[in-house]
């Protein structure tokens, strides 16, 4: 492998872990398929230049989310999720277009699908995911105007807001009297603490999926350590806060 080829990978890893651990609903498992991805890499570099004459990083890119979602068929993932909603194509093109950003014809090429098909595929997913599955939500955010936006979001997903907490103290005692199905988190609370610190004193007494929102999202796609399973990025949409959900409260695809 080519020092500028590996200098690509290591700068596309922390969002193809994301849409990995997305799209398996944890981190152990979405990590160990980047891994594997990692291991079967030839050793050169292929497909187009850039103008350097070096590797294109966005085929590099695409390279990735390509072998990433092929792993992921070939180790099972390939069905509906435990609540018979949307299956796996579906969740696939709905993760690739609105939480890592690509347009419907990129992801029909790392899906492997004529374009026409992933057009209408994104509208059928979008389509089945205003029925699917509802939780009532925790939101940690010490921003008020920010908190705001998130709830009417939340909302408009179809779920229901039970809480919002500025701070760590606060998030762990509403936690404990609304017994959450689903936790958005903001990281930095600023003077209210850290929002991972609340997170996982809320978990030493319940288990609950969080998904964490973040300015800076690859600091926690590092691959080291325990990162989150979720993470969206500041300002998000919200079809990307409404697929994200929804693999957080259905548990992601099944892979064996």
């Amino acid at each position: 492998m080519t020092a500028a080829f590996k200098d690509d990978v290591i700068q596309c890893l922390p969002f193809v872990r994301r849409y990995a651990r997305a799209l398996t609903g944890s981190q152990a498992a979405g990590d160990a398929l980047v891994a594997a991805v990692l291991k079967h890499l030839p050793v050169s570099e292929s497909g187009p230049a850039s103008q350097g004459g070096g590797p294109d990083i966005n085929a590099v890119r695409l390279r990735l989310f390509r072998e990433v979602t092929r792993r992921a068929h070939a180790a099972g993932g390939d069905g509906e999720d435990a609540t018979g909603v949307l299956g796996a194509r579906e969740r696939q093109i709905l993760l690739l277009t609105a939480l890592e950003g690509f347009g419907v014809e990129t992801a029909a090429d790392i899906l492997e699908m004529p374009g026409a098909e992933a057009v209408q595929l994104v509208a059928q997913a979008k389509e089945k995911l205003r029925n699917a599955a509802q939780a009532d939500v925790l939101i940690i955010e010490d921003e008020p105007v920010i908190a705001l936006d998130i709830a009417e979001l939340v909302q408009s997903c179809g779920h229901r807001v039970v809480g919002v907490a500025a701070g760590e103290r606060e998030a762990v005692k509403l936690a404990g009297q609304t017994k959450p199905g689903l936790i958005l988190a903001d990281i930095n609370l600023r003077h209210g603490g850290d929002g991972q610190r609340a997170v996982a004193e809320i978990q030493k007494s319940m288990h609950v999926p969080v998904i964490f929102i973040t300015a800076y999202p690859e600091r926690l796609l590092t691959g080291a350590l325990s990162e989150p399973a979720f993470l969206i990025t500041k300002p998000f949409e919200p079809t990307m806060l409404a697929i994200t959900t929804y693999q957080a409260v259905s548990g992601g695809l099944p892979i064996r």
